[in-house]
């Protein structure tokens, strides 16, 4: 049974997925989507990466959702 996809904050979402659009790195590689999220100057999805490990990681295989109310 396939996985509901991981909602976060749309400003989240926007970081990722820059990182992501960007090749910078394997999304699998949490620690370098960090850097490259804080140097691309998404300050939020980098705080929200080291707060929500457990969560990215569930993300990762079931996807991400923008939640425009914030809430993860």
């Amino acid at each position: 049974m396939k996985k509901a996809p991981i909602r976060i904050p749309a400003a989240v979402y926007e970081g990722l997925e820059a990182v992501r659009i960007s090749g910078g790195t394997n999304m699998l590689d949490r620690p370098r989507v960090i850097e490259i999220a804080e140097m691309m100057g998404y300050d939020e999805t980098a705080e929200w990466l080291h707060e929500n490990r457990r969560l990215y990681a569930e993300g990762i295989f079931a996807g991400f959702v923008a939640d425009e109310k914030g809430g993860a």
